[in-house]
């Protein structure tokens, strides 16, 4: 195998990061939505919890593209 296809590889397996970042995301909005819904005087007290969840889950999927971008423009 060539090393330009090896590298690309490379950064479509580090790119899937980012499909993951996208259903981790879905999963925390639709469980806050749900909670709320079911007991909306206690939506307002995890709201600071939906975003932590929020910027943990966008962190990992930022990371996984760096890792895709050095790959392909560094190495």
């Amino acid at each position: 195998m060539e090393a330009e296809a090896a590298k690309l590889i490379g950064a479509g397996l580090a790119a899937i990061a980012l499909a993951g970042a996208g259903v981790g995301i879905g999963h925390i909005f639709g469980s806050y939505l749900q909670g709320a819904l079911r007991n909306p005087a206690a939506a307002q007290s995890q709201f600071p919890n939906l975003l932590l969840g929020f910027a943990l889950a966008e962190a990992t999927g930022l990371f996984g593209l760096v890792v895709a971008l050095i790959i392909l423009f560094v190495f």
